[in-house]
């Protein structure tokens, strides 16, 4: 019964009430945003949900474009603002997902929903995060791990995938609150984890290697 209706009504009814008592929170976030970073304030990408089906994810921007001689963007790390890393360290930054929550692209509580590009680089087992829709806020805060590797992250996500109930997301969503106070007393919002494309690709080289010698 959770997990084919009250879920989803859970989703409908907690996003949309956020949305209307955060307008506020929406409005003033936006202005500061504009003056520090310019337009546009929402930053969009598309993202792999449930059945791996593409969707349009929405973010607060936290990073300038600034570029190099020759008009590349500078990494990361040279672009996200002070600003950027007060939203990323308390997620303000995620507060437009919220909409995705009550468009039903994502979920309060699921896998956290990664990058379209990566989707050739799970393995069978690591797929298995897709067999329930993304989440606001993710498995690994019952870990009481905010940095976890990508191998981490995955067992996390399939554990829930298989297991997930009321409870168990009543738990993350309360761990989820203690996580935030852990992020700011770590500087979560410097932290710029490597690309899992990279990180594969990497990985096969060594083990291609390893084969050849």
């Amino acid at each position: 019964m959770y997990r084919n209706y009250i879920k989803r009504w859970m989703d409908i009814f907690f996003s949309a009430s956020a949305i209307i008592i955060l307008l506020p929170v929406f409005l003033i976030l936006a202005f500061l945003i504009g003056m520090d970073m310019g337009f546009p304030i929402i930053y969009k990408q598309e993202r792999v949900g449930k059945d791996e089906k593409i969707f349009v994810l929405y973010k607060f921007r936290t990073m300038n474009n600034k570029r190099d001689r020759k008009g590349h963007l500078l990494p990361d790390r040279f672009r996200i603002t002070k600003l950027g890393k007060f939203l990323r360290g308390t997620s303000l930054d995620e507060l437009p997902e919220l909409v995705n929550i009550l468009k039903g692209d994502i979920s309060i509580v699921g896998p956290r929903p990664l990058l379209v590009a990566y989707l050739p680089y799970y393995t069978d087992y690591e797929r298995q995060r897709h067999n329930v829709r993304g989440g606001l806020t993710v498995p690994e805060v019952l870990y009481n791990n905010i940095m976890p590797t990508w191998e981490e992250q995955f067992a996390y996500e399939v554990d829930y995938a298989n297991n997930y109930s009321f409870f168990m997301d009543l738990r993350i969503i309360f761990k989820t609150v203690t996580g935030l106070i852990v992020r700011n007393q770590k500087n979560y919002g410097l932290y710029i984890r490597q690309p899992l494309t990279e990180e594969r690709k990497t990985q096969n080289e060594k083990s291609n290697c390893h084969t050849s010698a």
